[in-house]
C-alpha cells in the first residue's frame, strides 16, 4: 500500500467526512419526502397567523385520537391530550411507558410570523382614497411589503364579546389588498435614500377602498364610510371593534413548488411552520414512547417571547407540573431531567449573496436538519449555548436513525445575529438545543426551503421522540 493511500485512509478517519447532502438519499426516500410535504403545503395554507396554525394544528390533532386534557384525569401510556393557550399557543402529549419520571421529550416551535399589523385606530380617508394604517411585525425589510396581494387575517371582538374570525383575500375569487410604492420617474429622492430608510414604518399604509358610498347626502368621507359598510355588512363590526381586534395582513399567494424540478417549496411563514409542522406530525405518530413526549407549537417569538402566549410565559411550565403531578413527581424534577429540540430555522447558504455568511459554518439548502449549538448576536450575546455533552447526545441519535443533518450559524460573527426561544426553555433548567430547517430568504414575503430537510426534521423529531 503506497503511502498516498495511507494518506487518503488516514484523513478519511480523522477528517470530518464531506457532506453530500441529497445525493446520498435514495429516489424512494425523495419520494417519502415529496409527498410528506403536500401535508406540510396544506397545513401553511391554512396558517398564515397563529390562531388559524393552532385551529389546524387541533383538527389534525382530533383526528388522530387527542383529547382535552384534564389534570383531574388519571392517563395510561399511550393516551394523547392537548392543552391551547388563549388560541394562539397549543401543546400536545402523548404519554410515555415511564410518564414523566425520567423528564420529557419536548420539540418546540413557534407558529408566529413577520406580517403587517393594524394599528388600534386604522382607518382613514385621504385624497378619496381609504386606508389603514399598520404597525409592523418582527424584523422585516419593509420594501419588500409593498406592491404586492396582501390578505386580511385576524380576530376582532365586538363590544357585546361576539367573535369575529376574518381571513379575507387569499383566495383568487376575493378582493385582496396593497401597499403602493413611489413610481421610479419620481423617485430620485428615495433611491438615494438608505435601504432602511427609504419605506418608512408610517408609510406602510395599506389601500383597502377607492368607491365612495352611494348616497345624496353631501357629507365627508364617504369612501371610509362605504369601506365601514362593507364591513358592517360583511362582519357586523364598527369603527370602535378595532380597539379590541388581532388584524393583520399577509401575502395573498398559497405556496408554491419552486424549480424546474420541484424540489423546493416558496410561501410566506416558514419561519417557522416549516419546523412546527414535522415537530407536530411527530407528536401524532408516536405510539407509545418510553418518556412523555411534548409538542408546544407557541407565539411571539418574532417579538421576543413575551405576553402570556410566548415561550417566556409560565403556561408550558405549568401544563408539565400539572402532567408530573399526576404521576407523583414534582414538576422542578420533571423539568430539570427533560431534554428538548427547539424547534427553528436558520439561514441557508445564499451563493448570491456569499460575503454575508462564513462557508465553512453555515448550512445549505438540500443537506438536512441544521443543528445551532447556539445563536444570539456578537460574542454570543443572547444565547443559550448547549453543552457538549448534549451536542454528542443528539448527534449521535441523528447519526444511529440515519438522518441527514449539518451544523452551522446565523452568518458571520459580526455580521448581525438573530435568537430563537431555546434560551427560555434552558432558563428553565431543561437541555436544550436549536435543530431545524435551512430557509433561503427568510422573513420574506416568499420565503423558500427544501422538501428533502422538511422531511428529515421530521424524521429528527420523530426518533426524539422514540428512539433517543
Amino acid at each position: 500500500m503506497d503511502e498516498k493511500t495511507k494518506t487518503k485512509q488516514l484523513k478519511e478517519q480523522l477528517f470530518m467526512p464531506a457532506k453530500k447532502g441529497i445525493a446520498t438519499i435514495s429516489a424512494e426516500e425523495i419520494k417519502k419526502a415529496d409527498e410528506f410535504c403536500e401535508g406540510y403545503k396544506t397545513f401553511l395554507d391554512n396558517s398564515a397567523v397563529e390562531r388559524e396554525a393552532v385551529r389546524y394544528s387541533l383538527f389534525l390533532a382530533k383526528e388522530n385520537g387527542f383529547e382535552e386534557f384534564d389534570p383531574d384525569k388519571k392517563y395510561n401510556p399511550g393516551d394523547r391530550v392537548y392543552c391551547i393557550n388563549r388560541e394562539k399557543a397549543i401543546a400536545l402529549a402523548v404519554i410515555g411507558k415511564n410518564g414523566t419520571k425520567n423528564g420529557t421529550r419536548l420539540s418546540i416551535a413557534h407558529i408566529d410570523s413577520p406580517r403587517v399589523d393594524l394599528k388600534p385606530n386604522p382607518l382613514y380617508e385621504d385624497n378619496s382614497l381609504a386606508l389603514f394604517k399598520t404597525h409592523y411585525y418582527g424584523g422585516i425589510k419593509k420594501y419588500q411589503w409593498t406592491v404586492m396581494p396582501l390578505a386580511l387575517h385576524g380576530t376582532v371582538v365586538k363590544l357585546d364579546g361576539t367573535k369575529v374570525d376574518i381571513s379575507l383575500g387569499a383566495d383568487e375569487e376575493e378582493p385582496c389588498f396593497c401597499i403602493t410604492d413611489l413610481l421610479p420617474h419620481l423617485a430620485q429622492e428615495q433611491v438615494q435614500e438608505k435601504m432602511a430608510k427609504a419605506i418608512k414604518g408610517e408609510n406602510l399604509n395599506v389601500l383597502v377602498g377607492s368607491r365612495p358610498l352611494d348616497t345624496d347626502d353631501e357629507e365627508s368621507e364617504l369612501v371610509k364610510l362605504n369601506v365601514m359598510k362593507i364591513l358592517n355588512d360583511k362582519y357586523g363590526i364598527t369603527e370602535n371593534d378595532f380597539l379590541s381586534a388581532e388584524l393583520c395582513f399577509v401575502p395573498a399567494q398559497k405556496c408554491r413548488d419552486v424549480g424546474f424540478d420541484r424540489g423546493l417549496i416558496g410561501g410566506y411563514g416558514h419561519d417557522d411552520k416549516v419546523c412546527a409542522y414535522p415537530a407536530l406530525i411527530a407528536a401524532i405518530d408516536s405510539d407509545v414512547p418510553d418518556c412523555t413526549c411534548i409538542t408546544y407549537l407557541t407565539d411571539k417569538e418574532e417579538v421576543g417571547s413575551d405576553g402570556n402566549t410566548g415561550m417566556q410565559s409560565d403556561f408550558l411550565r405549568y401544563f408539565i407540573y400539572d402532567l408530573a403531578k399526576l404521576d407523583g413527581e414534582e414538576g422542578y424534577r420533571v423539568l430539570s431531567k427533560s431534554k428538548c429540540l427547539s424547534a427553528d430555522v436558520n439561514a441557508a447558504f445564499d451563493p448570491t449573496y456569499a460575503s454575508a455568511y462564513e462557508a465553512k459554518n453555515s448550512s445549505y439548502i438540500n443537506n438536512g436538519v441544521i443543528i445551532s449549538k447556539y445563536t444570539g448576536h456578537g460574542g454570543k450575546y443572547d444565547t443559550s449555548d448547549a453543552s457538549a455533552e448534549y451536542m454528542g447526545e443528539i448527534r449521535s441519535m441523528l447519526e444511529n436513525n440515519g438522518i441527514m443533518w449539518q451544523v452551522g450559524e446565523l452568518g458571520k460573527v459580526d455580521g448581525g445575529g438573530g435568537g430563537t426561544i431555546a434560551k427560555y426553555v434552558a432558563n428553565m433548567n431543561v437541555d436544550v438545543v436549536d435543530l431545524g430547517v435551512p430557509v433561503l430568504s427568510m422573513h420574506a414575503p416568499f420565503e423558500l426551503i427544501s422538501k428533502v430537510d422538511v422531511y428529515e426534521a421530521y424524521r429528527a423529531f420523530y426518533a426524539f421522540f422514540n428512539k433517543l
